[in-house]
């Protein structure tokens, strides 16, 4: 139970985070779709399949994050993307926010998780 509840975990995570971990893999190095699927299944033993990084990529594209040039010297012609400085801002910004959260919730003993209910004191329904 507990290894089913970690890999459920881990992949809607790293479906959260998806953009970002494009965005930083895309920093580092330019690649095509199909190489980025792999490279996030090898590290994160998470698969998101072609319906789920290419149409990521072509909204990071139009959001002006990445940018993408086909590759005509390859054995057949793929499309690369890579990291725009507007990517680069963004991905720093993300970066420094989830550090940010990560910092204070190991810090902060003060975090409880508390349900309130956010029906007013004149609410017919209470």
């Amino acid at each position: 139970m507990i290894k089913n509840y970690q890999k459920e975990t881990q992949t809607k995570l790293t479906k959260g985070l998806l953009d970002m971990i494009i965005l930083q893999y895309l920093g580092k190095e330019s690649m095509h779709g199909y190489q980025l699927i792999t490279t996030i299944r090898k590290n994160f033993g998470v698969y998101f399949g072609p319906s789920t990084i290419y149409p990521l990529l072509t909204h990071l594209e139009k959001k002006g994050y990445v940018k993408s040039a086909w590759n005509m010297n390859a054995e057949r012609p793929r499309k690369i993307y890579s990291l725009t400085s507007d990517g680069k801002s963004v991905l720093n910004f993300t970066e420094s926010s989830l550090n940010f959260i990560c910092k204070n919730l190991s810090t902060d003993s003060n975090i409880s998780m508390q349900v309130t209910p956010l029906l007013s004191e004149r609410s017919p329904l209470q």
